[in-house]
């Protein structure tokens, strides 16, 4: 509905060309979440060097044969849909990750754990941020949240994001004074659009500026078909980064509040089937599907409202995309499965208890 909506005024031959698409990736995405639901994550683990390799390989691909879309090269073409590895590779290294943090459960108090996992972290995030900054940043937050649900001790934490504080201060501040470009000018300025929402067309303050008009005019209910915003090409990127704020201009608050009160029981019942897992490794993926859920819904709400920076990161299962669709079905069906096995397990234990 909400691609739908935004899809008005775009001037296609066929209207409903973003809906049926995006239905097609729905259709792949509800099969490989029940092929996920039905293998067993236990046995994932074994497989988590090549998953790595796997995800550093599709990485790199991007370099050598990715098209460059508004400054970044993020996307492989195919001949039906932009393949785009960064969303895939979310997966990947929630289950590589779960695997090498599994392994070395017995010392994870040690510091050479934590410098080991968060640079098996930082290797892909880097490489995705020479891409698309937005992607990096939640790979960055699914290894904090696994270290964090693995027992890691608060002082190498805080130690982690004391350094990388430092790193935004030098890249943002001290490399500039010191005439040193880390950052391209479109970059820094996604950054920073949302401290001067007040641009000119073209820049990323103006997407924003656009967006917050957008939400607002919805008020209460909604415009419905009187939506000017997305219709008259006002907001760009409207059935991508700023669906969310279509949704607020057409259903208002009721509807964008309605999106979100979904968001909340889909977080939830993942934090719940963490809560259950049958051992630690389904407990470290449910809780990276997690991270990387809240990370993706927070940021990308808040650049539609302002309050957040531009950073291209998709909202699950509304941003038009196959790559971000079919990553999220993935997750949701080993979501699923670990949801299964816990309670088969509980089922079993019960049993042999007499209960």
């Amino acid at each position: 509905m909400a691609i739908g909506a935004a899809s008005e005024g775009d001037g296609l031959v066929d209207p409903n060309t973003y809906v049926k698409r995006q239905a097609l990736y729905f259709a792949v995405g509800g099969v490989l979440a029940l092929v996920a639901a039905f293998v067993d994550y236990s046995r994932l683990r074994e497989l988590k060097i090549g998953l790595y390799a796997l995800l550093i390989g599709i990485i790199l691909l991007v370099f050598a044969f990715g098209s460059v879309t508004r400054g970044s090269r993020l996307a492989i073409q195919l001949p039906f849909f932009s393949f785009q590895s960064s969303e895939l590779g979310k997966i990947l290294l929630v289950v590589a990750l779960a695997g090498f943090v599994v392994d070395r459960a017995r010392r994870l108090q040690d510091r050479d754990t934590t410098a080991r996992i968060m640079l098996l972290t930082l290797i892909p995030a880097g490489l995705v941020i020479a891409q698309d900054l937005g992607s990096g940043l939640v790979y960055i937050a699914i290894g904090l949240t696994m270290l964090f649900l693995a027992g890691t001790p608060g002082r190498h934490l805080s130690a982690i994001i004391a350094l990388g504080v430092t790193g935004v201060v030098v890249v943002l501040v001290a490399a500039p004074a010191m005439g040193v470009t880390v950052l391209e000018g479109y970059q820094k300025d996604r950054l920073t659009s949302f401290l001067q929402p007040s641009a000119s067309p073209g820049d990323a303050g103006y997407q924003q500026g656009q967006s917050k008009i957008a939400i607002g005019s919805g008020e209460k209910t909604g415009r419905g078909d009187r939506s000017t915003q997305s219709t008259l090409r006002f907001l760009p990127e409207d059935h991508t980064d700023f669906v969310f704020a279509t949704v607020g201009e057409r259903w208002g608050f009721v509807g964008a509040g309605f999106v979100l009160s979904l968001y909340a029981l889909l977080v939830w019942r993942a934090i719940r089937i963490l809560t259950m897992a049958k051992n630690l490794l389904g407990a470290l993926i449910a809780g990276g599907i997690v991270a990387m859920l809240l990370t993706q819904v927070f940021v990308n709400v808040g650049m539609n409202v302002g309050i957040m920076p531009i950073t291209g990161i998709p909202l699950p299962l509304m941003t038009y995309g196959g790559s971000s669709v079919l990553s999220t079905f993935l997750a949701v069906g080993l979501l699923q499965s670990i949801y299964a096995q816990a309670r088969a397990s509980a089922a079993m234990k019960g049993r042999v208890l007499g209960f």
